[in-house]
């Protein structure tokens, strides 16, 4: 292991020499191409702009989405959509100022760019019918008579139009009180080919539809899949606010700590710029920013302020033992070149192992952190100590600096108890029993979505109150699952097809949380019982095929593909909690495998709910795969810095009890295991590493040299472990003000985020000694450390 460790380690050791050499004999030319690559990418960070795609937030490699991917053509409206509800506040729909509104907003959606205009549907369109059977035969038209014009007469035939097209309930209210418009979606601009831009979407849907048409008497509802992107992309808008309050706060709280304006600009500048970089590259890669990664470029931020405080408490320290600015900057890089590049590596290296989570927004978050913490090393571990070189600590900051370093800290002096045997078994006691408490609690933890509507938002917010509205209004929820029966050519229509399907929608019945199926099947089953003059007993599934064949000579759009090969069974849902998915399509898998054979089929799935319960199976499998790969990346790299195995359980336990104690902790807060929330852990993990990894090292520099390891702790804590603590609270601190964010998923991501940096922060502070004074870490130091760094302390 030892040579394998050196092997490995040869290079960072050669780079550190080279890198010192160069950055600290050629600081001006340094800080020129340094300015010059932030102007560059600070012009693209600016042109930098917000992406959402819908195929990048379904799992497009899951056999549900390959199903619906496949058939999609054949699949119009159940895809990608957006439904606007135009409700009246008094009276019913049946007048002549509610059809013309509704008819002006029908034409407006229809010319919005990126709708799928054939398979757009309202009672103002022509492919809404209704049918019914006379004595002279079959009778029907579209809902929207050729000779309306507004009358009492027209108005009451379009009432009557609506009960015999059986849309009550669909794209009426079953009150009368409001008509929906079902907007399905391409996923690029129909002109242009770029994708589909959800933010102006969104707008145009607010400008040209909910401010135009909203009045007194008028309200207008809108949801789908655009609609909750268009929503977060404008609340995520707030981000930059709340970016502003923790640079305001971290600047306020690092001047307090160093009492140096270029020990608190330096630091903040250089995180700021590693902010720039990170947005410039994306940009220049071609990436933007959807919802979910808008909180990346705050989390760099985070661990830039991290590795900068490092480097000023350290440069401090150097110059409070009589170094000038020029060689207490280049001892502060010596010493934490290492340490730091070993972090960041794992930062970054961890961050990547997002990308085997198989969901493009997520892999897109794993491009955006690994990017960011790549420029962390270039402008906090290069360019901040070449910057203070010239600039220096300041005489306040260093005066203050020797007096802390002579001075006896009574609160650093209590923690080193955790050092001692004792105080040790203590802390690994409590610990085990956190962890038990942990497991116990993590184990109600769910995947997925454990409210309805948009739970990325507030229950009250606008979007969840028009969702709200519609499925207290109309009878098929916007929650929507899609089977989809395939058949060999021309055999959808059959008996043995149809009667199968019918059977398949009586087992839904019988399915918790199923409120409603439609198929090809009703539509035969209800003109077979008009042809029959209406009787009840006639409405079934003729086992005539010629009987069948009447009944299906007009059958809505959607409901079979032009070849009568495929026959989707829509099914609409109470809600899309991850419960009620588990059940269905658990459900639904024991249908097909008994029922299913190599001539009908039944796959599923499509439809939001459809798209939901393949995310979750995805990250039901992911999150154990991608802790076990960040847990490893980041093992492997302490062990081959620290050769030890010792020191790896003293760096990976801590952040191994803050994952599990987070899991039990979403769980207590009904905080369901998804694509918004997935990713904090592992961020979690990346930075909470850090804190591990510059503890035990700067511990291990004093326990080579011989010191008993109570007092070596007591060191670390004045200068490293000060640090640390410091970095923990601000972090925390301003994270913790995104509870207040509209978006709910940002404040969910503030609670845990809060939680992650104060206990990563206790664990490398507390637990880390004890476990190390238990392992007996201080007797065996096996970590090679060079002189220079020896140097340093001394």
């Amino acid at each position: 292991m030892n040579k394998l460790s050196r092997l490995l380690l040869a290079p960072i050791k050669g780079s550190e020499e080279f890198a010192e050499r160069f950055l600290f004999h050629h600081r001006l030319p340094v800080l020129l191409v340094f300015a010059a690559l932030t102007l560059f990418l600070g012009w693209q960070a600016v042109q930098i702009r917000p992406d959402a795609s819908f195929v990048k937030m379904i799992p497009t490699s899951h056999p549900y989405v390959e199903n619906y991917l496949k058939n999609r053509d054949d699949l119009a409206g159940l895809g990608n959509s957006v439904r606007v509800a135009v409700a009246v506040r008094e009276g019913d729909i049946f007048t002549a100022e509610f059809q013309q509104t509704l008819q002006k907003i029908t034409d407006e959606l229809f010319f919005i760019p990126g709708v799928d205009r054939a398979a757009l549907t309202s009672i103002w369109t022509p492919n809404v019918r209704w049918t019914e059977v006379t004595e002279e035969g079959f009778v029907g038209g579209p809902v929207i008579p050729p000779d309306y014009d507004g009358s009492p007469e027209s108005l009451e035939q379009i009432k009557l139009n609506i009960l015999r097209s059986g849309q009550v309930g669909r794209l009426v209210a079953n009150d009368f009180r409001s008509a929906i418009v079902q907007v399905p979606l391409f996923d690029k601009h129909p002109d242009t080919g770029e994708k589909l831009d959800y933010q102006v979407l969104s707008q145009q849907l607010e400008t040209l539809i909910r401010d135009r048409y909203q009045s007194d008497n008028i309200s207008i509802h809108i949801t789908g899949f655009a609609k909750i992107v268009g929503d977060l992309i404008e609340g995520a808008a707030q981000v930059a606010v709340f970016f502003a309050i923790a640079l305001l706060i971290t600047l306020v709280l690092l001047y307090l700590y160093s009492r140096s304006i270029t020990g608190t600009l330096v630091p903040l500048a250089c995180s700021v710029i590693a902010v720039i970089w990170q947005l410039g590259l994306l940009k220049l890669l071609g990436y933007g920013l959807d919802p979910y990664s808008m909180l990346v470029p705050f989390l760099v931020f985070a661990i830039a302020v991290s590795h900068g405080v490092q480097i000023v408490n350290t440069i401090a320290l150097e110059s409070a033992r009589g170094a000038d600015r020029w060689l207490a900057a280049r001892r502060a890089f010596r010493a934490l070149y290492i340490p730091g590049l070993t972090a960041l590596l794992s930062d970054g290296i961890g961050f990547v192992t997002l990308m085997v989570i198989e969901i493009r927004v997520i892999q897109d978050l794993a491009i955006a952190a690994s990017l960011g913490i790549a420029v962390i090393i270039l402008t906090n571990l290069f360019l901040l100590p070449v910057i203070m070189s010239l600039l220096g600590i300041g005489e306040t900051a260093t005066r203050r600096a020797r007096e802390a370093e002579q001075k006896q800290h009574s609160g650093w002096q209590l923690l080193t108890w955790f050092a001692t045997p004792s105080g040790a078994r203590v802390a690994v006691v409590i610990a085990l029993m956190m962890l038990l408490g942990g497991v116990y609690q993590g184990q109600k933890l769910q995947i997925g979505d454990l409210d309805s509507g948009a739970p990325e938002l507030r229950p009250d917010s606008r979007y969840n109150l028009d969702n709200r509205f519609i499925t207290q209004h109309y009878s098929t929820s916007s929650d929507i699952f899609v089977v989809m029966v395939s058949t060999d050519k021309d055999q959808c229509s059959s008996f043995s097809t149809l009667s199968l399907v019918d059977r398949f929608q009586y087992y839904l019945t019988n399915i918790a949380g199923v409120q409603s199926s439609v198929s090809l099947v009703d539509v035969s089953k209800r003109v077979t019982s008009g042809l029959n003059e209406g009787s009840l007993k006639w409405r079934t599934v003729s086992r005539n095929q010629l009987v069948i064949n009447a009944s299906l000579s007009y059958v809505p759009a959607g409901l079979m593909n032009p070849s009568c090969s495929l026959l989707p069974v829509i099914i609409f849902l109470d809600d899309h909690k991850a419960a009620t998915l588990n059940n269905l399509t658990r459900q639904i898998a024991s249908f097909a495998a008994e029922y299913g054979s190599d001539r009908i089929q039944f796959e599923m799935a499509a439809g939001n709910s459809g798209f939901e319960a393949a995310t979750n199976e995805v990250i039901g499998t992911a999150q154990y795969q991608m802790l076990a790969w960040v847990y490893a990346v980041v093992g492997l790299l302490c062990l081959l810095t620290f050769r030890s195995l010792k020191t790896l359980v003293c760096i990976i336990a801590p952040l191994a009890l803050t994952s599990i104690l987070c899991q039990a902790l979403m769980a207590s807060f009904g905080i369901g295991v998804k694509v918004a929330t997935l990713p904090v852990i592992a961020l979690g993990v990346g930075i909470g590493v850090d804190y591990g990894i510059y503890i035990y090292s700067k511990l291990n520099t004093y326990l080579v040299q011989g010191m008993p390891l109570q007092e070596a702790y007591l060191n670390t804590l004045k200068t490293t472990g000060k640090s640390v603590a410091f970095t923990g609270l601000t972090l925390a601190i301003g994270v913790v003000l995104w509870v207040f964010s509209p978006i709910k998923f940002q404040a969910d991501m503030g609670v845990l985020l809060t939680f992650m940096f104060l206990w990563n922060m206790l664990g490398a502070l507390v637990l880390l000694p004890a476990l190390a004074c238990l392992l007996n870490c201080g007797a065996k130091a096996t970590v090679t450390t060079p002189p220079e760094v020896k140097n340093v302390v001394k």
